[in-house]
């Protein structure tokens, strides 16, 4: 299987033959997710969310938008601002002009990176596998996601407990009220009943 980094380079040079560019390209998203304040939303995050769709690749109508938003979806991440998917979709946007993607394939790129952001189901299919892959994390054993939720409050550490833990409540409520947290029947299969069990035991935690 291919890393992200050959995938990205793969995908961005059916679109330009500068290769400088393209390296350019990866050496930005490589940087910015490789910050000492990025515990979770770090280039681990998206080597997974790579390898959970390359699985899956002949479900993806559209791969190479897949991959593209894939690499840039958490490019901008601040824990202390709301904003990021749409600082992350703009610079998205501004960065695959260059590579001149086409239009229509830059826009569905920056939808698929807004809907990071609450997560719902989408018109779109390959928006709802891409964000399923998002949150496949959640669905993973008690031990690697009790690693994630270390990973999220050490990229928090800013916030008292007495802040960072009804906010994070209001989170997981978002989750366990969907009537299902995975839109596709793929991730909904391998992912849904681990994740109620993890959000849920998390939410205790934060309550007791």
């Amino acid at each position: 299987m291919q890393t992200l980094q050959q995938s990205f380079t793969e995908t961005a040079l059916h679109y330009t033959a500068d290769k400088n560019l393209v390296d350019t390209l990866w050496a930005e998203i490589a940087k910015q997710h490789s910050g000492s304040k990025r515990k979770y939303h770090n280039l681990a995050h998206l080597q997974n969310m790579h390898a959970q769709l390359a699985s899956i690749k002949g479900a993806v109508e559209d791969w190479d938008t897949i991959v593209l938003s894939i690499c840039y979806h958490d490019i901008v991440y601040n824990p202390l601002k709301k904003d990021n998917e749409e600082k992350s979709a703009a610079l998205a946007g501004k960065r695959l002009r260059e590579i001149q993607l086409p239009t229509y394939k830059i826009t569905r790129c920056q939808q698929q990176i807004s809907a990071t952001k609450t997560h719902v189901t989408c018109a779109d299919e390959d928006t709802n596998l891409f964000t399923d892959a998002d949150l496949s994390i959640l669905g993973h054993p008690a031990p690697t996601y009790q690693n994630y939720c270390l990973q999220i409050r050490q990229e928090y550490a800013i916030y008292p407990d007495i802040i960072y833990n009804p906010g994070r409540k209001k989170v997981l409520e978002h989750f366990l009220q969907m009537a299902r947290i995975f839109k596709t029947e793929i991730f909904y299969n391998l992912y849904e009943q681990q994740a109620r069990l993890n959000l849920q035991q998390e939410m205790d935690l934060l309550s007791a």
